[in-house]
């Protein structure tokens, strides 16, 4: 029910202690989701009572069966955590296999690549949005007016394009 510790423990003994204590953990989890993923297959109803009968949280073990199903053995990194596996596994196949190939590489933690996914998630999602704007062909005349309204405002035709589409939203959605 617990670690017995020796009263003097070198450094070095109890870091090795503890690595190989998440180790255990780490596997405990695959194990549980292969588990599940049998014993629903192979036992249907009585899956259930069998879930009970472990007195694990039951979103706890959805999570673990889900990720598992999502990676075979063949594809499980054992240089990495089934936490960083769970980080990825609603990607497809191939972009799982890349982001762990990444955490790899650089050493990740599983918050590391928490933070790489998300942020290349942000960033894919700002180009989509910019890409998603229209064409615009505006008559010759206009362009020169809201140009000189630019330059006398001392900006770029851009960012004063920009900042009057912001000005109008703000008034169309606060009025």
């Amino acid at each position: 029910m617990g670690l017995d510790l020796p009263p003097v423990l070198e450094y070095t003994a109890w870091e090795q202690a503890g690595r190989k204590i998440a180790r255990i953990a780490d596997t405990s989890a695959w194990c549980l989701g292969d588990w599940l993923i049998y014993g629903q297959k192979s036992f249907g109803d009585r899956y259930q009572q069998a879930i009970e009968a472990a007195g694990l949280d039951y979103q706890t073990l959805r999570n673990y069966a889900w990720t598992a199903r999502k990676f075979e053995l063949s594809r499980r990194r054992r240089t990495l955590s089934f936490q960083h596996h769970a980080e990825v596994a609603s990607l497809p196949a191939a972009d799982q296999d890349t982001w762990l190939d990444e955490a790899e590489r650089h050493s990740w933690s599983r918050n590391e690549l928490r933070r790489n996914v998300r942020a290349s998630r942000q960033n894919r999602g700002l180009k989509e949005a910019t890409e998603a704007l229209p064409k615009l062909s505006p008559p010759a005349e206009r362009v020169a007016r809201w140009r000189a309204a630019a330059d006398k405002a001392n900006r770029s035709l851009e960012d004063w394009i920009v900042d009057a589409l912001d000005d109008h939203a703000s008034q169309t959605l606060s009025g």
